[in-house]
């Protein structure tokens, strides 16, 4: 029987694998986007029922709207936590994926990484406070990652690229370059709650609610593809488990966004919404002591 190190390390060579082709098909540097929203919700636009592709692609025409079907169906509940509960660290990987990274950036530290507690990022934006309350038990790689990035100032003075107000609810960000297709020039790969899923799982595609508040990850539908960009949920949102959850905006954070989202964005992105009307800039992102 393998040992838990052999198993880790066959993981680490397929998801190196996994990250080298999706690098090579990927040069380009196709938009990331938590591709549209939206199975369960029927947006009645021009001649018909439009519904938004649920996953980002590195093809940006995987990503565009499509005609759909105009019968309801409703989002199933998210999970209430890890399908197995974790130690108290675990070793996280985080693989280079052959792109240039959008700012300087280092790998995290990948040993001993604690699965236990919360953390606090305070962003300070433009048009006000966000903080985020990440939370280890549930995603302690993705937040590993995170708080690496911050402590690096690799959100300092960048945009939130991407405002979605139909379907989707959410203002994403975490892309210095302002154009929804950089990253800091590594992968992991997703958490809670696609942990709940096997490979072969029809369930892993049915949407679930990401709840108002919510933080999670953006990717581009690849295996590992997690790196920087992230989206911030500030009202109910129907998408596939397949969006790393690690955290909750605080209620004054989600009171920016809101106030971000009245402003509507300007429908520029074919994957739905776009840059906000209103220009969002992280000034700061610290990591509270």
């Amino acid at each position: 029987m393998p040992s838990n190190e052999q198993r880790r390390q066959a993981a680490k060579r397929k998801l190196e694998r996994q990250l080298e082709r999706r690098a090579e098909r990927a040069r380009k540097h196709k938009q990331m986007t938590i591709g549209a929203a939206v199975l369960g919700v029927v947006l009645v636009v021009a001649a018909g029922a439009l519904v938004y592709g649920l996953t980002g692609s590195d093809d940006s025409s995987d990503a565009s709207t499509e005609a759909a079907a105009t019968q309801e169906s409703t989002a199933g509940t998210m999970p209430t936590g890890r399908a197995q509960a974790l130690p108290a660290s675990v070793d996280c990987t985080y693989i280079p994926d052959g792109q240039t990274p959008s700012k300087p950036a280092t790998l995290p530290a990948a040993s001993a990484v604690s699965a236990e507690g919360t953390v606090t990022v305070n962003m300070v934006t433009n048009q006000g406070p966000i903080g985020l309350n990440l939370d280890r038990a549930e995603s302690p790689c993705t937040v590993n990652s995170m708080v690496s990035l911050a402590q690096q100032g690799y959100f300092n003075d960048t945009p939130c690229h991407r405002l979605s107000t139909t379907g989707l609810k959410i203002l994403q960000c975490g892309d210095p370059s302002g154009q929804g297709t950089g990253g800091p020039g590594y992968g992991f790969v997703n958490e809670f709650p696609t942990d709940q899923y096997g490979p072969d799982d029809a369930n892993a595609q049915q949407p679930v609610t990401y709840a108002r508040g919510t933080i999670a990850m953006a990717n581009t539908g690849q295996p590992g593809s997690n790196g920087s960009q992230f989206f911030l949920v500030y009202d109910d949102s129907p998408l596939p488990p397949q969006y790393t959850v690690f955290g909750t905006i605080s209620d004054e954070g989600l009171a920016t966004i809101e106030k971000v989202a009245a402003a509507g964005d300007d429908a520029s992105m074919s994957a739905g919404g776009g840059k906000p009307n209103t220009p969002v800039q992280i000034q700061t992102a610290t990591v509270a002591a």
